[in-house]
């Protein structure tokens, strides 16, 4: 095997495509003697299947998604692969897209290099390139194009048919991390193999769902922990072992260098040694720390959580209580963009004497309509009491209200309409949610409200909001109809 392939014919390669096809171990003995990668050392070596690639050949399917510590081999691998699959078949079209425009061309960098290290004869003949570009090649003889992009371009896989797509540190994606995925999806021809990989990122996101979906939607589940890289170890521990170090060396047969390797990790990483180097497919997900709820609470009542009782404006409006003469209720509306392209705006029914949440509305808005849909769910519910955001486009909603909706029950903060969301009042309306969400969880209903309170975090510099691609619309709507109802019964005490 090996230089027996090199011929001048295309031939040669549609032959070699075959036998790939047919037989997926030989898969990894012609990455070995055709492509070319850069080791930890710097030094070009042969791309000889590791543990971690070895196992995944064994068990991957037609759709998979890996979760795994950092620097695994998993991107180079199935770079490799799916670039053997391009240059040995006709009409291929082969996609990678990683987090960031940066990672992009490093993969590319990569693949640049299977190329580059090919002989002469295939290079110059039937893989001779008619395009060679910092993210694309393609290969004329064979019909067939390879291509590198950045999650972050709203263009990645748009109208093209993929056969082979690889999405890279998904956890990691911009923006609407779930839609781009989605966008991509659909490129991928009947029959075609899908890799999402990445190491994880907290648990909420478009990545973490994956996973949690993966075995109910016949997506392969791989999970790669670090002590599966060799590479990984250091100079013998000396002392008892922990707790936690007996069970992983009982579980696993981790050696002495390994748990130096391991005690290393805490001293670099502290609280993000689980996530950066994943050891089970659940505390990986779970460390990061920067979720402002506690995560459990909410994913309990995720789970058990019903559906509403009634749905308007399309789904945009649930109700799952409706209003009970004589209860008093308050309806909080955080406005935030407005408008058909502007971010979600959220209102919130709440029953003022529990507390519970009854109906929800979110919905892309203008101030006018807002303002009509908030005073119509107002009289619905017995004549409510209108708590608005001012921040923003609050003014304008509130304006319409009174001049258009002619509706007085209006909120009001030391003589002004609306609520003020400060750096000084955000913390208390964040905090009094957390301690809802764990003391009385059974005051929420809302699917949409629970998985915003997931992917609700603390930034840097201590700033609080949805990671990227996510949405708070809903919570806020909450957390300002929270707030206003403790201040409203602190009145009445």
């Amino acid at each position: 095997m090996g230089m027996r392939w090199v011929e001048r014919d295309l031939t040669e390669l549609l032959v070699l495509g075959r036998e790939i096809e047919m037989r997926p171990a030989f898969l990894r003995k012609a990455a070995e003697d055709l492509l070319k990668v850069r080791d930890r050392e710097g030094m070009e070596r042969p791309l000889r299947a590791n543990a971690v690639q070895m196992a995944f050949e064994r068990e991957r399917g037609q759709q998979n998604i890996v979760l795994k510590a950092r620097q695994m081999g998993i991107t180079t691998w199935v770079a490799g692969r799916f670039f053997l699959k391009t240059i040995t078949a006709r009409g291929v079209m082969t996609v990678q897209v990683a987090q960031t425009r940066e990672a992009a061309e490093g993969i590319f960098r990569i693949v640049q290099r299977f190329w580059e290290c090919l002989p002469a004869e295939l290079r110059e003949g039937p893989l001779r390139r008619s395009k060679a570009n910092s993210g694309q090649m393609c290969f004329p003889m064979l019909d067939s194009e390879f291509r590198v992009v950045s999650a972050g371009d709203e263009n990645a896989g748009r109208g093209l048919t993929v056969q082979y797509l690889h999405c890279s540190e998904v956890s990691r994606w911009p923006g609407e991390a779930g839609a781009t995925l989605a966008g991509l999806r659909a490129a991928l021809a009947p029959g075609g193999e899908l890799v999402m990989e990445s190491t994880p990122n907290g648990a909420y996101g478009c990545f973490y769902e994956e996973w949690g979906r993966a075995a109910s939607s016949g997506v392969v589940q791989h999970f790669f922990p670090w002590w599966m890289e060799e590479a990984y170890v250091a100079a013998p521990i000396a002392g008892e072992l922990g707790e936690d170090e007996r069970r992983l060396t009982l579980a696993h047969g981790l050696t002495a260098e390994q748990i130096g390797f391991r005690r290393g990790l805490e001293a670099s990483y502290r609280g993000l040694r689980s996530q950066e180097f994943a050891e089970d497919a659940e505390s990986c997900f779970k460390a990061t720390g920067e979720c402002c709820f506690e995560v459990e609470a909410v994913e309990s009542r995720l789970a058990t959580v019903h559906e509403p009782i009634e749905t308007r404006r399309g789904g945009a409006l649930q109700i799952w209580l409706p209003p009970v003469e004589g209860k008093e209720y308050l309806v909080a509306v955080d406005t935030a963009g407005g408008g058909a392209d502007g971010d979600f705006a959220a209102v919130q029914v709440i029953e003022m004497g529990s507390g519970l949440q009854c109906a929800e509305l979110q919905q892309r808005l203008g101030t006018l309509e807002l303002a009509r849909v908030s005073a119509e769910l107002a009289k619905e519910f017995g004549g409510a009491l209108i708590a608005v955001e001012r921040n923003n486009h609050g003014a304008g909603v509130l304006a319409y209200l009174d001049s258009v909706e002619r509706y007085a029950r209006v909120y009001e903060q030391m003589g002004v309409a609306g609520w003020l969301t400060t750096a000084g009042s955000k913390p208390g309306m964040v905090s009094r949610m957390g301690a809802l969400l764990v003391e009385s969880p059974w005051m929420f209903f809302s699917k949409r409200l629970l998985g915003e309170c997931r992917t609700f975090v603390t930034m840097a510099g201590g700033r609080t909001g949805a990671v990227n691609g996510a949405h708070d619309d809903c919570l806020m709507a909450m957390a300002i109809g929270q707030a206003v109802r403790a201040e409203l019964m602190a009145r009445r005490r």
